[in-house]
Order: structure tokens, then C-alpha cells, then sequence
């Protein structure tokens, strides 16, 4: 992350509580299943190939819409030039809010698809070279780089360099807490939220762009 500047480094992390409050929503839809976490979705898929297909089958279907998400998002990354991130972004809207039409319309299977294919596309926001540079959804990566900035700060390295992962990492658990808290009254409907707050992190990265894109040469 030391390599974005502080502008994207604030985008990603909004984008990682997104994640957070979309991914506790769809947990507690779910019962128990992840629409962002999809090592998660692995192990149960696992567990009920040995034992529970119906759970399998709710695992394996989330696994190929996240997969499906990541697939349009690169591609619209591809396409869209110097605006990749906002278009993204947009997507990311677009997606979320047709699964909270879909949880409105009573069918929060069709939702919860529609919601892990957003947070797919979503990681696709930061990549250098085709890689994936930020991870958004997920933060085992994280926390391991924050594990070892603070390992190199207590040791004579940079004494602030661990402080973006730790934003980020609070960023997802702000947003999953936000979400559980809501769920109780909201339900599905609280995906218009997230749907809105993916439109205006869409208007910052939209800005970001515009600003680097004239001052490029």
C-alpha cells in the first residue's frame, strides 16, 4: 500500500468497509455462509462435498458468482482506461442494488449471488500489471503485512508504515459491525446503503482519476 498515494489508500479503505458491512449482511442472510470471504465458502464447500451437499451447493454457487464478479470487473478495468476505478465502482453499485430489488422481491438466494459477484468485481478496484494490489474482501494478507511493519518498526524501520493496514483491517470491521447492527431492522433492505456508499466512493475515485489523469504528460 506504501506505493498509493494517500487518496487511494483513503478509497481503498472505505472500500474495504463496504466489504465488511455487504459481507456481514450476506453472512447473516446466509446463515453462516460468506458473500466476500470465499475461503470461507471453500472450506464449507468442502465440509459438504464429505457430507451436506445442500451446503455445498450454496457454497459452490456463491464461489462462481464472486469468480463471475472478478471476471466483468477486470474486464471493464480493461476498458475503461484512466476512469477503471469509478467504472468499477459504478458496477459494483449497480450490482448490490439488484440484489437489494431482488431481496425486496422476496428472492434473497438470487440477492446474496448478485451481492458476491459485486464484491468480486470490487476487488478489482487496485491492481498493478493484472494483479491484484489492495485486497479489499479479505484480510489474511493484511494482517500479515501489518504483523511484519510492526515486526520492522520495532526493530528500527519505518515507526508508521504498519498504520494504512491497520486502516484498512479496521475499515472491514467497522463495516461488518455497521452491518450486523443494522440487520435486525433492515434486513436485505440494507443493501441500498451499500449500494449508495459504492456510488459515492464511484464520485471520489472519479475525482482521483479526473486530478491524476491532468496532470499526467
Amino acid at each position: 500500500m506504501h506505493r498509493y498515494a494517500r487518496s487511494h489508500i483513503a478509497l481503498a479503505i472505505g472500500a474495504s468497509a463496504l466489504a465488511g458491512y455487504v459481507d456481514a449482511i450476506g453472512f447473516l442472510s446466509l446463515e453462516g455462509f460468506f458473500v466476500s470471504f470465499m475461503s470461507g465458502n471453500t472450506t464449507r464447500l468442502a465440509v459438504g462435498v464429505a457430507g451436506i451437499p445442500a451446503e455445498a451447493f450454496v457454497a459452490g454457487r456463491l464461489i462462481l458468482a464472486f469468480l463471475g464478479g472478478v471476471i466483468l470487473g477486470s474486464l471493464i478495468g480493461r476498458l475503461g482506461g484512466w476512469r477503471r476505478q469509478p467504472l468499477i465502482l459504478v458496477l459494483v453499485a449497480l450490482l448490490i442494488a439488484l440484489g437489494a430489488l431482488a431481496g425486496a422481491w422476496g428472492a434473497p438466494a438470487i440477492a446474496t449471488l448478485l451481492v458476491a459477484a459485486a464484491m468480486g468485481a470490487e476487488n478489482t478496484t487496485f491492481e498493478r500489471d493484472g494483479e491484484v494490489a489492495i485486497g479489499l474482501t479479505y484480510m489474511t494478507g493484511t494482517l500479515v503485512k501489518l504483523g511484519q511493519r510492526i515486526a520492522r518498526a520495532l526493530t528500527g524501520g519505518p515507526k508508521m508504515d504498519w498504520l494504512p493496514y491497520a486502516a484498512l483491517w479496521l475499515g472491514l470491521a467497522s463495516g461488518a459491525i455497521t452491518g450486523a447492527m443494522l440487520w435486525p431492522h433492515l434486513g436485505l433492505g440494507g443493501l441500498w446503503l451499500a449500494s449508495a456508499w459504492a456510488v459515492m466512493l464511484a464520485g471520489g475515485a472519479l475525482l482521483i482519476a479526473r486530478q491524476e489523469h491532468r496532470r499526467a504528460p
